[in-house]
């Protein structure tokens, strides 16, 4: 059985993530959404709302679980079994400091990770942004999957 994690400190609900949660999918038999917590963030929602937010969005696909974790990429991945770790990239700069990050994990786990291009369509958003949209008081709700509400 192959898993991929993916783990950030962001918030994997936007349609690019959405995406490559997706494309993940075709790929192996499960994924595991890891929401990292960074305190020196000002997080939008707390761990709990954002852990329940995509929870309740994923609720119906089997083969998707949803955690949340603080730490390093690489004890998650071993604490859930990750077989391979999967990552989204939007752009080539994205991909220059991915490619670090996949290294050090590679030495620390010795698993693999599998990069996905964002859709050029979606490449635009980010989840920063998103938050920064909300904090101003915009309608973020375009950016957003089909389906998920905040």
């Amino acid at each position: 059985m192959t898993t991929a994690l993916f783990a950030g400190s962001f918030d994997p609900f936007t349609i690019g993530h959405a995406d490559i949660v997706t494309r993940g999918l075709r790929l192996f038999d499960s994924v595991v959404i890891a929401i990292g917590v960074n305190d020196k963030k000002q997080p939008l929602y707390t761990s709990e709302e954002r852990l329940r937010q995509i929870s309740s969005f994923y609720a119906e696909e089997k083969r998707i679980k949803v955690i949340a974790y603080t730490g390093l990429t690489a004890d998650i991945a071993k604490e859930v079994g990750a077989t391979v770790l999967l990552r989204g990239i939007r752009s080539g700069l994205d991909y220059e400091y991915e490619r670090s990050l996949a290294d050090i994990n590679r030495c620390l786990t010795g698993i693999e990770t599998v990069f996905l291009f964002t859709a050029q369509h979606l490449s635009h958003v980010s989840s920063g942004a998103i938050r920064e949209l909300i904090n101003h008081g915009h309608d973020v709700s375009g950016m957003l999957p089909p389906g998920f509400v905040l």
